[in-house]
């Protein structure tokens, strides 16, 4: 949907001072968006992204907010409709993700995981589509996984996570739809963030990653940008309730049989 004349669409980023979030700020802001950038404990790189796009003539605000609490999840898109009018996008990308063998996880981690992971998208969803439902319309845009529908040994809260995700997209997407708010995910699979230093760092782990992944290469966070920005724009105004996986196709490969 257009913004009124004169003022830029806004989206709000969750987890977009790092990583996949810092390239999706990045690129809705270069395509004339106003974006709000959340953080939850990196500021310095999230204030670099919003003078990168105050620079180049853009909009952008920096807002603190932890994920998995209610009060900052609806002040985060309070921020952005009283400072831009407005919030026609908005991508659920912070996570988080702490593997351990399902025998030894506690409460508190699976507690932790499950705010983040799939808490936080729900009600940062319910926030920003009361707002949508009032000025007519916008997208919701989840950052899932692969791991919503490839299990993941010894990453059980993650993966539970992910998969009730792609649950509420699916369920979300005819309620939404008569207030013209579209609600789909985006899946990445293997991605060169901090989130994955390890085995970046690691050559036999990247050896075996490759071997899983047919394109036989690590993918960007520009890749799953690329994504966001093209779902965020009218030509993407049919598609809602569904998963776009973007994995150099890892999760269809079934190895050598």
């Amino acid at each position: 949907m257009q913004a009124p004349s004169g003022s830029p669409r806004a989206a709000v980023v969750t987890g977009g001072s790092l990583g996949i979030g810092a390239a999706i700020a990045r690129r809705l802001g270069h395509d004339g968006f106003a974006v709000v950038i959340d953080y939850h404990a990196h500021r310095e790189p999230a204030d670099a992204i919003r003078q990168e796009l105050e620079a180049a003539g853009g909009h952008a605000t920096v807002v603190q907010a932890d994920m998995g609490q209610i009060a900052d999840i609806r002040n985060l898109i309070d921020t952005c409709v009283k400072t831009y009018g407005r919030i026609d996008v908005l991508v659920n990308n912070a996570g988080v993700e702490k593997p351990t063998p399902f025998l030894d996880i506690t409460e508190d981690q699976w507690d932790q995981q499950l705010a983040v992971d799939l808490k936080g998208p729900f009600f940062a969803t319910q926030a920003a589509a009361q707002a949508m439902k009032a000025q007519g319309g916008g997208k919701i845009i989840n950052i899932s996984s692969i791991h919503e529908e490839q299990p993941m040994v010894g990453n059980a809260p993650y993966c539970c996570a992910k998969g009730g995700l792609r649950m509420m997209t699916r369920t979300l997407a005819p309620e939404l739809a008569p207030h013209h708010i579209s609600i789909v995910n985006v899946g990445p699979g293997a991605i060169a963030t901090p989130i994955n230093a390890t085995t970046l760092n690691d050559p036999v782990k990247m050896q075996a990653l490759l071997a899983e992944i047919p394109l036989q290469r690590i993918g960007q966070p520009e890749d799953i940008a690329n994504i966001v920005a093209w779902l965020a724009t009218d030509q993407a105004s049919y598609i809602t309730g569904t998963t776009f996986f973007v994995d150099g196709g890892m999760l269809v490969n079934a190895g050598a049989l």
